[in-house]
């Protein structure tokens, strides 16, 4: 166990806030799965179960100016970035309470208030984005950090290569997040990449890049604030390769016949939540009664969400195309404010 490891479970409220953010991605794509199956979330629908302690982490190290940038797989990072649960599952419900007035659905989620930028269905689509926004700050001058995360599957993506160059060449204020975890929706990372050390490729460029345990929260969060801190401080991009596994197939269509079950059950075995969970209860700092606490607080909350998102109301057909262009202006030559859902959703 490392010096930084130790420091953290010192700080017992830490542990268990980062514990509890965990555990409210979990409970929140389990009752994503629950509602898919019923038929009330419809579309494509990919979960982020076992891929927790990566999104808890690095959002640990990031300011409330930074934005965030993410893949389909994104509602955990979402929620961890402070979209409500409730306006996720509105959206994911095609309700106009949700972040995006219903329009976006899961893969889609955005929110301008929480600097949550998508949200991407495109494999490596939010890459060219991230650099924009690191680009745009740089220019103006913030001391802002843009967090891109994205799958490994992206690597093989020419939007993958030409970032790192352009991150690197312009020395951007962006942290680049691989989640590696091993499959591009039914292929094995070694069957489609010659070099399987992703960190190591990005140091091509000219990037800071290391591999970290993705299953171990405190891990992230340390690597995580060591690269967030060299980025603000005009160290240029930096990358983090997050060695991750998710424990649920691809998506809710996805028959998994890629992978061997008993590949799932031993990387099971390291939970995130369940390794956190087992060091604070064996250093005395989980009695049984704060953790039956903190499930009933988190169940709460997403019993809350789900009735929000069940009594909203569905996007009116009226509006298909409205937002499809910006709206013209008003008497007074100034446009109409369009864009995500803001502060309809805010209240789930």
């Amino acid at each position: 166990m490392s010096t930084v490891r130790n420091q953290v479970i010192r700080d017992q409220d830490h542990a268990l806030h980062l514990l509890r953010q965990m555990v409210r991605v979990r409970r929140l794509e389990e009752k994503c799965i629950e509602l898919y199956s019923a038929a009330k979330i419809r579309g494509f629908l990919h979960v982020y179960i076992g891929e927790e302690a990566v999104a808890a982490g690095v959002m640990e190290a990031l300011e409330p100016d930074d934005a965030v940038v993410a893949t389909y797989r994104e509602h955990g990072h979402a929620l961890l970035r402070g979209v409500s649960a409730g306006a996720i599952l509105a959206e994911m419900y095609g309700h106009a309470e949700g972040c995006c007035r219903g329009r976006g659905g899961s893969m889609h989620l955005f929110d301008a208030d929480a600097r949550f930028y998508g949200g991407n269905a495109i494999v490596a689509g939010g890459l060219p984005l991230a650099v924009g926004l690191a680009l745009a700050d740089r220019m103006a001058g913030r001391r802002r950090v843009t967090v891109c995360f994205f799958g490994e599957g992206a690597v093989a993506e020419g939007e993958f290569h030409e970032s790192m160059n352009l991150a690197a060449l312009w020395q951007l204020p962006v942290l680049f997040c691989c989640e590696n975890n091993l499959y591009a929706m039914g292929t094995a990372l070694g069957r489609s990449e010659s070099q399987t050390d992703i960190a190591l490729k990005a140091a091509g460029y000219e990037i800071s890049a290391w591999a970290v345990d993705g299953m171990d929260v405190l891990a992230v969060e340390e690597a995580a604030r060591r690269a967030v801190d060299a980025v603000r401080s005009g160290g240029g991009p930096h990358f983090l390769e997050l060695r991750t596994y998710r424990f649920r197939a691809h998506s809710m269509f996805d028959p998994e016949l890629y992978r061997e079950k008993t590949e799932v059950t031993r990387w099971m075995e390291r939970d995130p939540i369940t390794l956190l969970q087992g060091t604070m209860q064996a250093a005395g700092q989980l009695p049984e009664d704060t953790w039956a606490g903190l499930t009933a607080d988190v169940d709460a909350e997403i019993s809350a969400a789900v009735g929000f998102a069940e009594n909203g109301t569905p996007a009116p057909v009226s509006e298909l195309l409205r937002f499809v262009y910006s709206d013209p202006p008003d008497a007074g030559g100034a446009a109409t404010p369009g864009g995500s859902a803001g502060k309809e959703g805010a209240a789930g």
